[in-house]
């Protein structure tokens, strides 16, 4: 057990930020002591830097003392990465909030790390473009956090995930000494590509303090489908046929019972609760080629069964049918005292055969598990819903857990998709990358952060 932070210390890394920018308030440490996931612990002290300069200072101090850094937005992640396990300093970037330029030319974006995604979209929309990456928590996740996990969303089936999107980062290292990689050109090959390998790293080697990201064309025209099916199994397999049928939606999204009654509970959209299983559908491309496209997606869902086919016919009801996908998670929530969304992840052929084991695993321990899926590329989050105070279920749930991942490699799947590994998986990833892979990953934690200071306990 680390021993807590010397007062002297705590004077030093708040004299850089100023002392309206940083709390040791034993009622404010424990808003930043957790996220969306089950684990908690308290820091030392939370800090808010508004610029890479005082980032870098807090490292310098950080390094010297050999104490934990946490870097964090909005909390929002579901794996445990923005947990303070060791204590230490959590730096809290949401004050580094400004959009420093949008460039319709070149088609880039220049942010903060506390930038909300949703705000980025919007500013992007204005000009006629879009930034494809598109959480469910937009409206709060922020773009340091996204890059982070490498944050995926529905979009991702069409558009791909943060990765694709990312040209250049600035980043203060374990050391306090300043990173930039990358830059504002579509197309740079100099030297290893440091930005992906920083994305997607949840903060071990580095807090991301700039973010250039670039964007496309919006899509001029779009249409959104919703079908209900009375069996899940043909729900699921109905994704299947889509995407054999040549369509690639821009977002795929699957709901079963569960998950629709929770929603209808709390929100009332009108969803059928006698149905196992929704998929919503979101096609965009040129008008000319839209009709098209939403007739033989309409074919194979009339092929596998679907009871009834919604297409939305204006903007109102299109926004009303996604509004039930991005209610799901809340809604879910709210049935029990905990959840853990989990994030395993298949191959589309082993879609049906991997919600077959989600069900019949939850069935047999008695736990209450309900299905999202990011259907269209594979992605399921069964969200498994109890109560941690009553131990015994709490062990249950844990027990679910560890048996979807070894389920979802022997179908050739991963263990996750896009919620990362945090404190979550980090016990698992033996059973996916092999020693090799592992070594090379602690070597490359090694080089960034050799005192093991940057968000210890994850990932590695």
């Amino acid at each position: 057990m680390r021993q807590p932070m010397l007062d002297e210390i705590k004077k030093e890394l708040v004299q850089i930020v100023g002392p309206d920018r940083a709390t040791d308030l034993p009622e404010h440490l424990v808003t930043y002591s957790y996220d969306a996931y089950t684990e908690e612990q308290r820091p030392d002290i939370v800090l808010f830097p508004i610029t890479t300069q005082e980032v870098s200072a807090i490292m310098k101090v950080a390094h010297r003392e050999a104490i934990p850094v946490t870097p964090r937005g909005a909390g929002t992640n579901l794996a445990g990465e923005s947990v303070p396990i060791r204590g230490g300093i959590v730096v809290c970037l949401t004050k580094m909030d400004r959009i420093l330029s949008i460039d319709a030319e070149s088609l880039t974006a220049t942010v903060e790390p506390g930038v909300i995604n949703l705000d980025l979209q919007r500013e992007a929309e204005k000009l006629g473009m879009m930034y494809p990456p598109d959480p469910a928590s937009w409206a709060v996740a922020t773009m340091g956090g996204t890059v982070a996990t490498n944050a995926g969303g529905p979009r991702t089936l069409k558009y791909g995930v943060t990765k694709d999107y990312l040209l250049g980062l600035t980043v203060a290292l374990a050391d306090g000494n300043i990173l930039r990689t990358g830059g504002r050109t579509l197309k740079n090959v100099t030297g290893y590509n440091l930005t992906t390998l920083i994305c997607g790293s949840e903060g071990t080697l580095g807090i991301i303090t700039e973010v250039v990201v670039r964007l496309i064309p919006k899509s001029p025209a779009s249409r959104t489908m919703r079908a209900d099916f009375k069996r899940l199994e043909d729900c699921s397999d109905a994704v299947a046929a889509i995407m054999a049928g040549g369509s690639v939606p821009a977002a795929l999204e699957l709901m079963d019972r569960f998950v629709v009654k929770a929603v209808e509970k709390s929100f009332n959209l009108g969803l059928p609760t006698d149905v196992e299983g929704i998929l919503l559908i979101q096609l965009d491309g040129a008008p000319e080629t839209l009709d098209r496209e939403v007739r033989q997606v309409e074919n194979a869902l009339i092929d596998k069964n679907a009871k009834n086919i919604i297409i939305a016919k204006d903007s109102a009801e299109t926004e009303r049918l996604w509004l039930a996908r991005r209610a799901a998670g809340p809604a879910v929530m709210r049935m029990r005292p905990n959840i853990i969304t989990e994030d395993v992840t298949v191959p589309v052929s082993q879609l049906t055969a991997m919600i077959r084991k989600v069900t019949e695993i939850g069935e047999r321990h008695g736990i209450q598990v309900g299905i999202l899926a990011h259907a269209g590329d594979g992605n399921l989050h069964p969200c498994i819903v109890f109560d941690r105070r009553d131990k015994d279920e709490y062990k249950r749930v844990q027990t679910v857990c560890e048996e979807l991942i070894p389920e979802a490699l022997a179908l050739g799947g991963t263990l996750s998709g896009e919620h990362g590994i945090g404190i979550a998986k980090a016990p698992f990833l033996r059973l996916e990358m092999d020693p090799v892979a592992l070594q090379i990953t602690q070597g490359i934690k090694n080089c960034f952060d050799p005192k093991g200071i940057l968000n210890p306990g994850k990932f590695v």
